[in-house]
């Protein structure tokens, strides 16, 4: 995967911005609040359609525009070359902020290769992979942060598991509801039953994929991160599923392959069974208080929990092992090799392990690194490298 050119238009800080974009790694350099991470945020959007950092999208469109004229229009442009390939593909993106009724609303608007598409379509065509310092609460967050990452990760190559989610979540409100009614006006509880084989059926398609992206991501990191610190430190990622099908009291010990035996069929039963079992508890709370949108990873060195007591040098180069796997698992998924988006990476880590990570950055494909200081890169590898300083939204190459 190659990107050729990103283009944007109120997007952010940038009013007008359309530059080519050089194969190999991409050094960005300039103060805080100039639009480095907008730019990465930027290409990481085409990739996923989600923004790590907005709570909504009419957030990416550029203040003064959204704040003086409706409809407010962001453009968001990339053409790209995928592996494989000889055809230039052209991606756009159109945040669209516009007068509602006595309210407003937020509509998007998809084009591949000049042809609208619905989301479902677009998902998955370009890929990036993004690290942003704020993206170690992945690690030392709360469960959601972690179940995003999950979510996001997943539904940039695998259009089932994004189709599964949207209605799971459809399925998860309307069951929600029921409960509530139940809780307040009493009825049969049995109309439950058909949310329950609902919301099992596609809990299990989400638990499924997700003991297959666990278990293989924390193959990849432990070995980046047994890499990075110098043999020292093995780093594991344990799941801990919410509907538990093992059901043996470790809960909080197991890694993602120990549940790699159950098949879909196998979770949606043991789930709708699970339900079947919890159903007067959660009748009395009004809620559901089972499956995969209250599941949870941890990330574990040794006997420590990293979450709760790692520093944040350790944090981080967890955080970073995981992007690196993150990178080889979309390659071996997709057979795309992701570009991949660095923000500040190299901060609070020690000289060894900066120098470990440049020589790793050193032989990717395409990388966009950002940096308040050109310092925390060696001579050689400045040198091998593209360097852009970004003012206000303006590049200099």
């Amino acid at each position: 995967m190659r990107l050729l050119r990103l283009a944007l238009e109120n997007f952010r800080i940038y009013r007008r911005m359309d530059e080519t974009i050089p194969q190999g790694v991409v050094i960005i350099v300039g103060g805080n609040a100039q639009g480095k991470t907008a730019l990465l945020e930027a290409v990481y959007y085409l990739a996923t359609f989600a923004s790590f950092q907005a709570r909504h999208d009419s957030e990416l469109i550029n203040r003064q525009e959204s704040k003086h004229s409706l409809p407010a229009v962001a453009r968001l442009v990339a053409e790209f070359q995928r592996d494989g390939e000889v055809r230039t593909h052209r991606l756009e993106v159109r945040l669209i902020w516009e007068a509602n009724g006595a309210g407003r609303r937020l509509r998007r608007e998809v084009l591949l290769d000049g042809m609208k598409r619905k989301l479902g379509e677009a998902v998955g065509v370009f890929n990036a992979v993004l690290f942003l310092p704020q993206m170690t609460a992945i690690v030392s967050g709360s469960p959601e942060i972690r179940r995003r990452y999950l979510n996001l990760t997943l539904s940039q190559v695998d259009r089932e598991y994004a189709a599964a989610l949207t209605a799971y979540g459809q399925v998860l409100s309307q069951r929600n509801a029921l409960l509530k009614r139940l809780q307040e006006q009493g009825g049969d509880p049995s109309q439950l039953d058909f949310w329950d084989s609902e919301l099992s059926a596609l809990g299990a398609v989400l638990i499924h994929r997700r003991v297959r992206l666990l278990k293989e991501l924390g193959r990849l990191a432990l070995r980046v991160h047994w890499d990075l610190t110098h043999h020292s430190e093995t780093l594991e990622l344990r799941y801990q599923p919410a509907y538990d099908p093992l059901n043996d009291g470790s809960l909080f010990k197991r890694v993602a392959g120990d549940y790699a035996r159950f098949s879909v069929e196998e979770l949606a039963a043991g789930m709708a069974e699970a339900l079947r079992r919890r159903r007067a508890e959660e009748i009395s709370r009004g809620v559901t208080t089972l499956g995969p949108h209250r599941d949870e990873f941890r990330f574990w060195v040794g006997d420590m929990d990293l979450g709760t007591y790692g520093s944040r040098g350790q944090i981080r180069t967890a955080m970073l092992s995981l992007k690196f796997a993150e990178v080889e698992w979309i390659e071996s998924t997709t057979k795309q090799v992701p570009v991949l988006l660095l923000d500040e990476t190299l901060a609070e880590l020690d000289a060894a392990r900066r120098a470990d990570i440049q020589s790793r950055l050193a032989k990717a494909d395409q990388v966009l690194l950002t940096t308040t200081d050109l310092g925390f890169f060696s001579p050689d590898f400045v040198r091998c490298s593209t360097v852009w300083r970004i003012t206000a939204g303006t590049i200099e190459r």
